[in-house]
């Protein structure tokens, strides 16, 4: 240090010193003796160098401003080496200027910016005191994992790898402001100054500043303190991209956190539960990797004891969770035997029981309610296995199936579930509306309708009794914009079926759901998409309104409402082959509508013209075939559907065979809808294809009876489509090969009648 800083920064501090008496200034012989005797903080310093460090320590509890808490840190390392302060010593520098400032000053000097606190010592200063002093702060566990301390790591690995160079402002990121620094500066460090632009050499990263360094990232980044860290950050949002991003190295991660909760004993390993709880992928990641499933495997021959062990409800919980994470990650696969898995599901089901049937009033603890919301996750697979059983078997079991249960425990199953679902209805019974927005009441109400879409004919006085809440948090909940349960739509569908008073309002809240769970869909552009089986759930319910209450449809207008948000969906899906079955549903679900409508004269209006073509582009898509057609067909002809129909046939042959009814009945219902038809080349592009030689998607006889009574709608209601139709199965279409007796249009011998062939 040089003379002249010396005497600048010792200045501010007598002069705060005069105030309670002159100070006894150690000289340099003092100085050099104390660094020789190495006396550590506060010990073994001579009485002139403890009177100083108090009169220092004093002056910065007292500092006005940032000069001068400079000053007296400057003065205080002088003394005594920051490295060796002691810990009373470390604990009053902490609590008269916290870590901000130091942090700031280091963000300043790699930053190349200046401010207040900053602006009369050079940057070599800066950046000495700066790592010295949060070295020696780092030494105390509480400060190595303050956020003021965590936000230098960037900066600290910086200057270890490329030294102190000038104008990298994207180093690292800003220290959060914290508590008062020991004075009301600003605090803006890190803001670029004009000298970062001028180029000034940078200074050089010395021995004692790396060692610095060093010392604070040991403190930091260490097993014990680095592995909450690392787990604090894979309980954020960046969870999912880090493990996409880095999924080998976070099972290693995984492999060792499972080590030492194996190794772990009685009440260190229920601590250690939650730990492992933050390094586990989040579900459909990793889930084929050997290593996840090494890990798994060991996490529950571990748990398996630990489950049949005598606990309280607290040390009960934990364990619970973790079961319920690792039963989303690998299904029942590894659980364990049958007898297991039946205890496992009994413990879920108890502790929500002794949980929820509290007296109405008793507020239930965040612990509580994250032990019950992994209890509701156990339950739910629980009963989906349970229900399983009698259904028809397929060749290949489920990999989440539970291997070995029998039938009567599969009911003992449902009856220790139908207990705990009781004490879920008898809690949603006691929730008010101002609870509506309690994350706790949604996994509650989640995971009651979990069960009601699979189990319907138990607690039907319960269920009826409690519809009111049902259907006002479901109005509430599809209003707001929160994620809805995707069991939601199975459990309306099931109540617009079974359940007489359910039929009075079901229709609006699938509306909604379909609509919001659109709105989702289409938010994730650039997104691939996988069908969404809630959405055609919820469509297939509404298709049975469209059959069985045909005058509730043509009156109610959420329906008007269904067809005018189907006329902006459908052009959308048409183009989305990963998406055919969903767009199946919304075209057969129009089209449904539309044959209800009553007959109009006029004009079509612009939704439905908008529709009505989507649809016909979207319905030819599966009769294109390998080969591309000859003829020009149109706008969406080519587009390469008929491979993903041919790939997705099998679950949607039955919505284009009704789509196609459909529109026949809408031909018939509307007088433009044959213009229409032609307009769009459908018809045209229809017939060329079946004369090219294009096959039906099966041989099956209601798929040639779909699209026989479509030709004939229009062949009724159309003079011109007749002709066209007439002319093709005469033979005098281009290519002529479709209407001879052994062609697709040959075999149609009602669409012979109707245009006059023989």
């Amino acid at each position: 240090m040089t003379e002249v800083t010396d005497v600048a920064v010792v200045s501010p501090v007598e002069d705060e010193c005069h105030d309670h008496g002159p100070p006894a200034t150690p000289t340099v012989e003092e100085q050099e003796q104390d660094e020789e005797g190495g006396g550590g903080g506060g010990e073994g310093l001579t009485p002139s160098q403890r009177d100083v460090l108090e009169r220092c320590l004093h002056a910065l509890t007292h500092a006005k401003n940032d000069s001068h808490t400079l000053a007296a840190l400057l003065l205080i390392t002088r003394i005594c080496p920051a490295s060796q302060l002691d810990k009373p010593t470390l604990r009053r520098i902490f609590e008269a200027v916290g870590l901000n400032l130091p942090a700031r000053l280091l963000v300043t000097t790699v930053r190349g910016g200046s401010d207040a606190a900053s602006a009369s010592l050079p940057r070599e200063e800066l950046l000495s005191l700066g790592t010295a002093l949060l070295a020696a702060l780092s030494t105390d566990p509480d400060m190595a994992s303050h956020p003021h301390l965590l936000s230098t790591v960037p900066l600290l690995l910086g200057l270890l790898a490329d030294g102190p160079s000038r104008g990298h402002g994207n180093t690292g990121a800003e220290p959060h402001s914290g508590p008062k620094d020991g004075d009301g500066d600003d605090g803006g460090g890190g803001v670029e100054g004009e000298e970062a632009q001028q180029g000034v050499p940078t200074p050089r990263l010395d021995g004692a500043m790396a060692a610095d360094c060093y010392q604070i990232l040991e403190a930091v980044l260490s097993q014990e303190k680095g592995l909450p860290l690392l787990g604090c950050l894979l309980s954020c949002r960046s969870r999912e991209k880090a493990w996409r991003k880095h999924p080998d190295q976070l099972l290693s991660l995984l492999a060792l956190v499972t080590a030492r909760f194996c190794l772990a004993k009685d009440q260190a390993r229920l601590d250690k539960c939650v730990q492992v709880l933050q390094f586990l992928p989040p579900p459909g990641v990793a889930t084929d990797s050997a290593a996840l499933k090494e890990a798994v495997s060991a996490l529950w021959a571990e748990l398996r004891p630990m489950m049949q062990a005598k606990l309280t409800p607290r040390q009960i919980g934990p364990i619970l969770v973790l079961s319920a994470c690792l039963l989303d990650l690998c299904g029942w696969e590894l659980v364990g035997p049958p007898k297991f898995c039946c205890l496992m599901v009994n413990r879920a089901c108890v502790e929500v029981r002794m949980g929820l049937e509290e007296p109405p009033g008793t507020d239930l603890s965040p612990e509580l309610q994250n032990t019950l919301t992994g209890c509701y996750r156990i339950m739910e697979a629980a009963m989906e296995q349970a229900c399983s059983q009698g259904v028809a078997q397929s060749d290949a079991p489920p990999q989440a199936a539970i291997a070995g249960i029998s039938l009567q425990q599969s009911r003992q199953v449902l009856l220790v579930l139908q207990e705990a679902f009781s004490a879920l209805i008898y809690h949603l019974q006691q929730v008010d509306p101002s609870r509506y927005g309690d994350p706790f009441v949604f996994a509650t109400f989640r995971s009651l309708c979990s069960w009601l879409a699979e189990e319907t004919s138990c607690l039907k006085e319960e269920v009826a009794a409690l519809l009111p809440f049902l259907i006002g948090y479901a109005k509430a909940h599809l209003a707001g914009e929160g994620p809805e349960p995707q069991s939601l739509s199975h459990w309306l569908s099931e109540m617009s079926v079974e359940e007489e008073e359910g039929r009075a309002w079901t229709d609006t809240l699938l509306v909604d759901f379909v609509s919001r769970g659109w709105g989702r869909l289409k938010g994730r552009s650039g997104v691939a998409t996988p069908h969404d089986p809630s959405l055609e759930t919820a469509c297939s319910a509404l298709l049975n309104f469209t059959v069985t209450e045909p005058d509730r449809v043509r009156k109610d207008p959420c329906f008007r409402t269904l067809e005018s948000f189907l006329s902006e969906a459908l052009p959308v899906l048409v183009h989305k082959p990963r998406l055919l079955i969903l767009a199946a549903n919304f075209c057969t679900l129009g089209l449904m509508i539309g044959r209800l409508r009553p007959k109009t004269s006029g004009p079509a209006e612009p939704g439905a013209r908008r529709f009505y073509s989507a649809a016909l582009r979207f319905l030819r898509g599966a009769l294109a075939g390998p080969d591309p057609p000859g003829p020009n067909l149109g706008p969406g002809t080519a587009s390469g559907a008929g491979g993903a129909w041919a790939e997705r046939w099998p679950d949607a042959q039955e919505l284009w065979r009704l789509s196609l009814r459909a529109l026949a009945a809408c031909v018939r219902a509307q007088p433009w809808l044959s213009g229409l038809v032609r307009e769009e080349g459908w018809l045209r592009g229809t017939l060329a294809l079946l004369e090219a030689g294009a096959r039906l998607p099966d041989a099956d006889p209601q798929t040639r009876g779909a699209l026989e009574e479509t030709l004939c709608a229009l062949a009724e209601r159309c003079p011109a489509c007749r002709s066209e139709i007439g002319g093709s199965m005469r033979g005098e279409g281009e290519g002529g090969g479709g209407g001879g007796e052994g062609g697709t249009l040959g075999g149609m011998g009602t669409l012979r009648k109707a245009v006059g062939v023989k």
